[in-house]
């Protein structure tokens, strides 16, 4: 089935505004193709186009494979996919670069945004992929700004619903760390998980807010909504980026402040990525302690420069920062994957302040080497908060 035939009866399908019935799609092929095609032509052509118009057409399989979290096409014959570990190039490939680039402006449109060489580059997310169990984010980028072709990234989206015991017996905690991280849910000492990206920390924060007691009330804000804790008082915020026409954005920072009136007992950001970690240091320095949230550091030692670098998107100077910071997180978790391409609880750390007003992290446990000589920092601060 040729690339012009697909785009004539895209574009037949699109005027008719027509459920994508067999019927419909089969009567939109004859009409295009001047009634030429035998029965097993018109088969082929159906599945075809059932590939080019629903879904995530050829990477549907791959988006819907048990472990996957990413699947990312760089050229036709080029379709990477990560399982949990590591990326492996897949057999899938497109007919053409043509093809790539109908899919990626198909999933735009399916996301809400344009896609097109007025605007080269995408950022949305994609629900009903597969059984509509998960959502996929989607970012593309088309030619030239691509150089080798179109670029697509999918990341998928499924709900973390892990608990601390099932991570720890899948060897994702070790046990000891276990045991500190119930004693940090218990004590309300607010938390931040840290690492690179598909480490992992969304999962570990979904298990430790399962932790958290049934009598208290979470109000979690989220970019794309991935948590989903074993909880039963939770409430989701979920951010909106604008429509095709330029309004309608409802960003995190403004859901952060929304939270603030709904009478949380623990606050919670999917990720802090901007200038919302202002309003989540202000809101733990008001009375809401055990906070938590993930943010993207290589290690526990870069998070106080990572979040002076957000901070300053908000208008919050370094002293300030620091300041803020000290007060509001005390413990730093840090996920990644080890040398077999596991994630699993790398360290734990916790936030001091030195004579300069600086925040650093000191680590108190490490996956390597157990409780280091600061740990017992953590158990005094875990012991003041338990007794106050």
């Amino acid at each position: 089935m040729s690339g012009s035939l697909i785009e004539r009866v895209r574009e037949r399908l699109a005027a008719e505004s027509a459920p994508l019935r067999p019927n419909v799609v089969a009567a939109a092929i004859r009409a295009e193709s001047g009634g030429v095609l035998g029965d097993t032509e018109m088969l082929a052509s159906l599945r075809v186009l059932q590939t080019e118009l629903t879904g995530a057409g050829i990477l549907e399989p791959l988006l819907c494979a048990d472990g996957t979290t990413d699947v990312l096409v760089t050229a036709p014959d080029a379709v990477w996919v990560d399982d949990g570990n590591g990326l492996r190039r897949s057999e899938i490939h497109f007919d053409d670069e043509a093809a790539v680039r109908r899919l990626a402006q198909r999933l735009a449109l399916a996301a809400g945004r344009r896609l097109d060489d007025a605007q080269p580059w995408v950022d949305g997310q994609l629900t009903g992929i597969g059984t509509g169990e998960f959502a996929v984010r989607l970012h593309a980028v088309l030619p030239p700004v691509a150089v080798a072709g179109t670029c697509l990234s999918l990341r998928v989206l499924r709900p973390a619903t892990q608990n601390l015991d099932g991570l720890t017996a899948a060897g994702a905690i070790a046990p000891q760390a276990a045991t500190l991280l119930s004693q940090v849910i218990a004590a309300r000492l607010a938390f931040l998980v840290c690492g690179g990206t598909g480490a992992g920390k969304t999962t570990l924060l979904a298990a430790m807010l399962g932790a958290v007691s049934a009598a208290e009330r979470i109000v979690c804000v989220e970019d794309a909504a991935e948590l989903a804790p074993q909880h039963p008082h939770l409430v989701k915020l979920v951010a909106r980026g604008a429509n095709v026409e330029g309004v309608g954005e409802v960003t995190v920072r403004q859901l952060v402040r929304q939270a603030l009136r709904m009478r949380p007992d623990r606050i919670v950001v999917g990720e802090v990525r901007g200038a919302e970690v202002v309003d989540l240091l202000a809101a733990l320095n008001t009375g809401h302690e055990g906070g938590a949230g993930t943010v993207h550091a290589n290690n526990p030692g870069e998070v106080p420069a990572r979040l002076e670098a957000l901070g300053a998107l908000g208008g919050l100077d370094r002293a300030a920062l620091h300041s803020q910071l000290a007060a509001a997180v005390q413990v730093l978790l840090h996920v990644a994957r080890d040398r077999a391409g596991r994630r699993r609880l790398s360290e734990i750390a916790i936030l001091r302040q030195s004579g300069n007003g600086r925040v650093h992290a000191v680590t108190v446990w490490h996956a390597e080497r157990g409780m280091t000589e600061d740990a017992g920092d953590l158990q005094r601060l875990l012991r003041e908060r338990m007794s106050a």
